[in-house]
């Protein structure tokens, strides 16, 4: 096990930074080998899943690192295989796909809410290892986070949440349903980990309650997982000449300006 680093907020920036340009490293390698790499990222509301993967994504490429957040199924939509609408956001060579909740969706809201039918729960409990299996076996790198965040934190990040006008967007009546319904959730989570957690996909569990801590460990310990090497960088990149022949812009009365209503000292 590797040891315990604590650190101040100045020191968080600096690793975070760090681990971050390995993410580009990684992605560098992803891209010249045709890999493939899944991540998916679930928890409670409010645990932080949006804001971790922010700073995964903060400077890879978005050609070839998409964020996937897949929105309530059209009725065409529920009417076909459910793996299918996930199917359709799986990288191609050399592309990484990160979920924002993930098919996991089944075995979390929609069995509380009762937004599928408890042979379609069992169903999907039964089935989802052998689609994990198969994605592994076409070679794509499957990774599973669970962030987990304690109730007393929750409670403090929903009262946050309602009291801030950029955050407000994010509470939906399903939301406050998972706050009424805390236990039935956390009954879910724990049989959809022992279902679904197995040797070839195993589900990783994160400490949620403090986010730059959980962001940190979560990073560093994907990293960890990817046997990735960093591309050799010997020669570096020559910028080409500027063409040398003359150019004069169009008078600026001629464009459509935006007004300059600020200007920064």
């Amino acid at each position: 096990m590797p040891s315990t680093q604590s650190l101040t907020a100045k020191e968080y920036e600096k690793e975070l930074l760090r681990l971050q340009t390995e993410l580009v490293f990684m992605q560098e390698w992803i891209v010249a080998n045709a890999r493939r790499l899944v991540v998916l990222f679930e928890g409670r509301d409010t645990a932080g899943k949006g804001g971790l993967i922010k700073r995964i994504t903060s400077y890879l490429n978005p050609r070839t690192c998409r964020i996937v957040a897949v929105p309530t199924p059209s009725e065409r939509e529920r009417s076909q295989w459910y793996f299918q609408r996930y199917v359709a956001h799986l990288p191609a060579a050399g592309e990484i796909v990160l979920f924002d909740r993930s098919w996991y969706n089944r075995a979390g809201v929609e069995h509380v809410m009762g937004y599928c039918t408890q042979a379609e729960y069992e169903e999907f409990l039964r089935f989802c290892p052998q689609f994990e299996q198969t994605l592994q076996n076409e070679g794509i790198m499957l990774v599973k986070y669970w962030l987990s965040v304690s109730d007393d934190e929750q409670e403090q990040r929903f009262e946050k949440r309602l009291s801030d006008p950029l955050k407000r967007w994010k509470f939906t009546r399903t939301d406050l349903q998972a706050r009424a319904r805390w236990v039935d959730y956390a009954e879910a989570k724990d049989r959809m980990l022992a279902r679904t957690d197995t040797d070839v996909s195993p589900w990783y569990v994160v400490e949620a309650d403090d986010k730059r801590t959980a962001r940190l460990n979560l990073i560093s310990h994907l990293l960890s997982l990817v046997p990735y090497e960093r591309l050799d960088r010997a020669r570096p990149v020559k910028l080409p000449a500027r063409q040398r022949r003359k150019y004069r812009r169009p008078p600026r009365q001629t464009e459509r300006a935006v007004p300059e209503r600020y200007v920064v000292q």
